[in-house]
């Protein structure tokens, strides 16, 4: 499943034979919804056409914060018996995308287009034939600054090979291996638009207990206690790592939207002479890395007794 925002595509239903429409009104070219409940009521009707399509790609244009969609597929059992969420895929307007991103929000307010880069996986810069090379740079920056694990690519007139765009894995456990090459490279960002939004990652060695892997996360997304050194809440949008838990022989993978979170088992074993260790990607707001850091050596250190 992937989400995918204002990607103005026309027919990338091409193996659906000839069944061109659906009832109540849903086309079958894309399938558009603003609604979380419309959403799920759409791609129930459509497992109802088992074995006539093979990937369903879910507009959510309008929609300030793709999350929430992206969310449903881990609470609603049902559906994720029958299909997996790929990925979400965000596009910038390379000529206009700059004037979203540093459109001013009242106090306490996130600007969507800086979240809705923050939550997606890969980023399509389109028009980049309509701005000089100095400003494309510039968007790039600004695209990274705020999500400095985001795949990016750049195109003219929407043409993007979907080979790219597709079977991103990149919330099952199969995404382990790319993350893995991925974290060798990402570094803490700074904010260079929306003042709160940048990217934190750090690295702990050892073993830690899944219990206490459990209570770090739950203490930063869902009872929001971890502040920075001005007392602002610490605001997770996204979370990635890699994380070596005590009595699993294999890399566990930590995903995380809003307050949703998962952990899986991958296919990496660990090596008997291989340091094990934990890294951990976030972005969000007011992301101070060395309280996170300290948090979560004191909490899955601090109660784990034993390695």
């Amino acid at each position: 499943m992937s989400l995918e925002k204002e990607v103005p595509w026309r027919n990338p239903w091409q193996s659906v034979k000839g069944e061109n429409s659906m009832k109540n009104g849903w086309s079958s070219e894309m399938a558009a919804c603003a609604v979380q409940d419309n959403g799920v009521k759409a791609i129930e009707n459509l497992m109802q056409r088992r074995g006539k399509f093979d990937y369903i790609l879910l507009e959510t244009t309008g929609l300030a914060d793709p999350g929430a969609v992206a969310s449903m597929f881990w609470v609603d059992s049902e559906l994720g018996s029958d299909i997996y969420l790929d990925g979400i895929v965000s596009v910038v307007d390379a000529k206009h995308g700059l004037q979203h991103l540093t459109e001013e929000k009242p106090e306490g307010l996130v600007n969507e287009a800086c979240r809705q880069i923050a939550l997606a996986d890969l980023i399509i810069i389109n028009k980049t034939d309509l701005v000089s090379r100095e400003e494309l740079n510039e968007v790039r920056t600004s695209v990274r600054s705020i999500n400095g694990l985001v795949k990016i690519l750049e195109t003219q007139r929407s043409r993007v090979d979907l080979s790219n765009v597709l079977d991103l894995h990149a919330f099952d456990s199969l995404s382990g291996i790319s993350l893995q090459k991925k974290l060798d490279h990402v570094k803490t960002t700074h904010a260079h638009l929306d003042k709160g939004i940048i990217t934190v990652t750090f690295e702990v060695p050892g073993n830690i207990k899944e219990e206490n892997l459990n209570l770090f996360i739950q203490n930063l997304l869902w009872e929001k206690n971890v502040k920075d050194k001005t007392g602002h809440t610490m605001d997770v949008i996204r979370l990635k790592g890699l994380v070596s838990i005590q009595g699993k022989s294999h890399q566990v993978i930590v995903q995380g939207v809003h307050e949703l979170y998962d952990l899986e088992e991958t296919t990496v074993a660990w090596k008997e002479d291989e340091k094990r260790t934990n890294r951990m990607v976030l972005i969000g707001r007011n992301l101070d890395k060395e309280i996170i850091k300290e948090v979560f050596i004191a909490t899955v250190r601090g109660k784990q007794g034993d390695s």
